[in-house]
């Protein structure tokens, strides 16, 4: 199996929507002739965890069940997305599918920012007791989405610093680079609550940077796919990540997990064959690194 070179971690990739994805067989094939070990599920992973599991592969991550509902409107709200979880929780941690993936975009991004973070701890507390019965973890991921928490250091930290052990995060540097921080910076105070690991990487064009600047869309320049006139996500290696330098951070830390490519580089997406390639090259740089 793939791994990398610091740390010896496992490499995979995450499912991704198009169609080739879908067929999961082949999927699973096409990981095999790799030699990918680690497969991550979108959706409802619950129908294709016992065929991933049956054929030898690491399950990274799957998704957590309607997370928007942590930071509901209503108590009743938040108890049927507890609900929901509670089994879908305990399905998946059946199966070996440990770590549970979400983004904390709350219900009514037009909240205060407080407001919402004064939700979302609570709830995260009431799903930790479900996810600590069966030894799994929340992955929370940085997208710095409409609202979103825990996508900063400072929302990270409030969240982390009030939360049990098994809500931790799913670092990905990509995210943190568009938004000007440093992940290495991130990962010195971060790396023992960092529980899964995105493999993609985000490029910043610094002429456009200063043309547009971070805060206001380009009036006329075209947006890339996968990001804005100033920065676009990548494959790893063709970024500004330092992938040998976040491997060895997470090897001191004792990060026992995997790294995953989310693939979303307009210079790959969009065909079989150009995904498909995206995550041969990617592997083949975190195999490296």
């Amino acid at each position: 199996m793939l791994t990398t070179r610091t740390g010896g971690f496992p490499i995979g990739f995450r499912q991704g929507w198009t169609e080739w994805f879908k067929d999961l067989s082949g999927m699973l094939a096409f990981a095999k002739s790799e030699n990918l070990g680690v497969v991550d599920l979108g959706g409802d992973a619950r129908p294709h965890l016992s065929q991933v599991v049956g054929e030898g592969f690491r399950v990274g991550s799957v998704d957590l069940q309607a997370w928007q509902g942590l930071m509901a409107n209503t108590p009743d709200d938040l108890q049927k997305t507890l609900d929901l979880n509670a089994t879908y929780i305990a399905d998946c941690c059946r199966h070996g599918a440990k770590n549970f993936f979400a983004v904390m975009v709350p219900a009514d991004p037009s909240k205060p920012r407080q407001e919402n973070l004064d939700l979302l701890v609570p709830a995260l507390t009431q799903l930790a007791s479900i996810i600590d019965q069966h030894d799994g973890r929340l992955v929370i991921e940085g997208w710095p989405g409409q609202g979103a928490l825990c996508c900063t250091p400072e929302s990270y930290r409030q969240v982390l610093s009030a939360t049990p052990k098994c809500i931790g995060i799913n670092f990905d540097p990509s995210h943190l680079i568009r938004m000007g921080i440093d992940p290495h910076r991130f990962l010195a105070e971060f790396a023992d609550r960092v529980y899964h690991v995105h493999g993609k990487d985000c490029f910043i064009n610094r002429e456009a940077l200063q043309e547009y600047g971070w805060e206001q869309p380009a009036t006329s320049a075209k947006s890339h796919d996968f990001g804005t006139a100033v920065w676009r996500y990548t494959i790893p290696g063709y970024g500004e990540s330092n992938w040998p330098l976040i491997f060895s951070e997470l090897e001191k830390a004792g990060y026992q997990g995997a790294v995953s490519i989310e693939l979303e580089d307009e210079n790959f997406n969009g065909t079989e064959a150009g995904e498909k390639l995206g995550i041969r090259l990617g592997a083949s740089i975190l195999a490296a690194s």
